[in-house]
C-alpha cells in the first residue's frame, strides 16, 4: 500500500522581545508568506530515504538512515552535522511517538523549502513543526527536546496571523493579534546575508540579565505593547527605536542602524538574533536604492514578506 502526506509550516519573524522571550517577556511574531513542506511517502529495507530541496531546486541534504540509526540516535563524528540533527529531531520525535516505526517498511521523504535557505526564516522550525504534524505529537516538546529555544518559530509555524508570544512557566502560551498597521506600504525586510551565531550577544545578554530582569521585562512588554498598537508611523517608529536602544544597553551592542547605517533617513531595528539575517526598516520612502548602493540586494516589502 502506497501513500503519500504533506505538511507545510510558516516561517517566521520575530518583531519584538528578541532574548527576552526565552525569560518570559511578550514577543510580537509574524508568519511569513515563506516555509517549508515536507511530504511522506512508502519506503522500505527499514530506512528512510531523506532529500531537502532550497527554494530553487538544488538538493541540499541527502541521506539515508535506518530505523536503528533513529532507535538508537546513532550520532557519528564524520556525518555532516544536518545529518545528526534531523537523527536527533527524528529520534525525539520516536520516544514521543514510537508507532511511525512500526507502521511500515520505510519512508521516502522529501522537503521543500520555498525561501532561500540561509535567509533564517526557520529552515528547523518549520521543519520541527512539520515532523510534529506528520507524527501527530506535540511541536513545542519536540522542539524543547531537540533544538530547545523559546518557541516563537513553532507558533508562527502553526498560525497564520500575528501573534503575540511568551512563555509561563516555560508553557507557551500564543495570542493571535490583529495588526494590520496602515502605514505597511513603508515597511519593508532587508537581507543582511551574515548568518548570526547569536553565542557572543547571548553571553552577554545572560551576563547582564539577572539583576535587572525582571525591569528588562517590563520595559520590554511596554514597548510591544505599544508596537502592536500604533497608529501612526511616528509612534511606530519611536517605540521600534527606544527597543533597540534598550537591548543595546542589555547586550552592551550598537544598534545596527549606528553601527552599518547612520546615515539611514528612518528606522532600522534588528529582528531575532542581532547583527543577522533580516532587519525591519521604516521609511517614509522606498529604501531599496539605499540599500543597493550599499551592496544589499534583498528588499521585501511587508505585503510581499508577511502572511
Amino acid at each position: 500500500m502506497t501513500m503519500k502526506k504533506a505538511f507545510y509550516s510558516n516561517g517566521k519573524l520575530l518583531i519584538t522581545g528578541e532574548y527576552l522571550v526565552l525569560d518570559g517577556a511578550k514577543a510580537l511574531a509574524l508568519p511569513t508568506k515563506f516555509g517549508q513542506n515536507l511530504i511522506v511517502e512508502t519506503g522500505n529495507s527499514q530506512e528512510i530515504s531523506w532529500t531537502s530541496f532550497d527554494s530553487d531546486g538544488s538538493v541540499w541534504l541527502e541521506e539515508n538512515f535506518s530505523f536503528l540509526d533513529i532507535i538508537q540516535k546513532n550520532i557519528f563524528q564524520e556525518a555532516t552535522s544536518q545529518r545528526n540533527t534531523l537523527i536527533e529531531i527524528l529520534h525525539q520525535g520516536f520516544l514521543l511517538n514510537p508507532d511511525f516505526l512500526n507502521q511500515t517498511n520505510g519512508y521516502s521523504i522529501s522537503t521543500q523549502l520555498t525561501f532561500p535557505r540561509n535567509w533564517g526564516l526557520g529552515s528547523s522550525s518549520t521543519l520541527i513543526n512539520n515532523i510534529a504534524q506528520w507524527l501527530e505529537i506535540d511541536a513545542f516538546l519536540l522542539l524543547k527536546n531537540s533544538f530547545g529555544g523559546s518557541g516563537y518559530d513553532i507558533a508562527c509555524a502553526q498560525n497564520n496571523t500575528p501573534i503575540l508570544y511568551h512563555l509561563d512557566n516555560d508553557k507557551p502560551i500564543v495570542e493571535k493579534v490583529n495588526f494590520e498597521p496602515e502605514f505597511a506600504k513603508n515597511l519593508y525586510f532587508v537581507y543582511l546575508d551574515k548568518k548570526q551565531s547569536s553565542k557572543a550577544a547571548i553571553a552577554s545578554y545572560y551576563n547582564n540579565k539577572q539583576e535587572n530582569l525582571a525591569k528588562n521585562i517590563t520595559t520590554i512588554d511596554l514597548l510591544t505593547s505599544q508596537v502592536l498598537n500604533s497608529k501612526t508611523i511616528l509612534a511606530f517608529s519611536q517605540a521600534l527605536k527606544k527597543h533597540e536602544a534598550e537591548m543595546s544597553t542589555i547586550l552592551e551592542m550598537q544598534t545596527v542602524q549606528e553601527f552599518q547605517f547612520p546615515d539611514f533617513n528612518g528606522v532600522i531595528k534588528s529582528l531575532g538574533a542581532w547583527g543577522g539575517d533580516f532587519v525591519l526598516v521604516v521609511s517614509n520612502d522606498n529604501p531599496t536604492d539605499y540599500f543597493k548602493e550599499r551592496g544589499f540586494k534583498t528588499i521585501i516589502s511587508y505585503e510581499d514578506m508577511i502572511l
